[in-house]
């Protein structure tokens, strides 16, 4: 099993989203393995988005995901990273696709209600960021009937 990070970013959680967004990755089939609602601080924003500090639009995305609460979820199942990504669709509006979770919630680039990992090495460090080991739960579910 292969596990995954997801953040609903501060607009899932202003649009009471969060529910309806986890709800579907557990539909999906996915194991919620991690949950927890925070605070995204400057310094793990910094590091969460390395890859764009130096951009001019990094600023944007800063105030965005320390404006309010995040939740950080911590999924597993089978080839999860591929799967959760496929299930938020692309980033860019243009490509957003119903059926998808951007293209049937988001409503702009800026606020686009989730993040995910988007490789196994990467979903390690990320879960690693957001969750502590005792944070995550391994748990078998039974069959029902």
């Amino acid at each position: 099993m292969q596990r995954t990070l997801v953040l609903l970013k501060p607009d899932t959680v202003q649009r009471f989203l969060i529910g309806t967004l986890i709800g579907r990755f557990e539909q999906k089939g996915l194991k919620i393995v991690g949950l927890k609602m925070m605070a995204m601080s400057k310094e793990t924003c910094d590091e969460h988005y390395a890859h764009m500090t130096s951009k001019p639009f990094y600023p944007a995305i800063l105030s965005f995901m320390t404006c309010g609460p995040i939740v950080a979820v911590a999924i597993e199942g089978h080839d999860a990273v591929a799967v959760v990504r496929k299930m938020c669709g692309l980033t860019a509006e243009s490509e957003w696709v119903s059926g998808t979770i951007r293209g049937d919630y988001a409503r702009s680039i800026d606020t686009n209600l989730i993040h995910s990992s988007d490789s196994e090495e990467t979903a390690k460090v990320e879960v690693a960021r957001f969750f502590k080991a005792n944070e995550l739960f391994d748990y078998t579910r039974p069959l029902i009937s």
